[in-house]
């Protein structure tokens, strides 16, 4: 498995969301971390993303 250039702090930039938030993701997708600046493997970065998006077109904002 390869690794993304991106960290979990990069993903809630990037999404406008609280890095608690991401935390929460990663946890419920088992998805393990260390802080905010682990580098995520290219799997869990995608399956992270594909999460946010799904809930921010889903219902117009996230609820975790």
């Amino acid at each position: 498995m390869g690794f993304a250039e991106l960290s979990i702090a990069d993903i809630a930039a990037e999404y406008h969301l609280p890095v608690e938030q991401v935390f929460q993701l990663c946890d419920r997708l088992g998805v393990s971390y260390k802080d905010q600046q682990t580098n995520l493997a290219l799997e869990d970065a995608k399956a992270i993303i594909s999460l946010i998006l799904s809930r921010q077109s889903g219902s117009g904002s996230l609820v975790f």
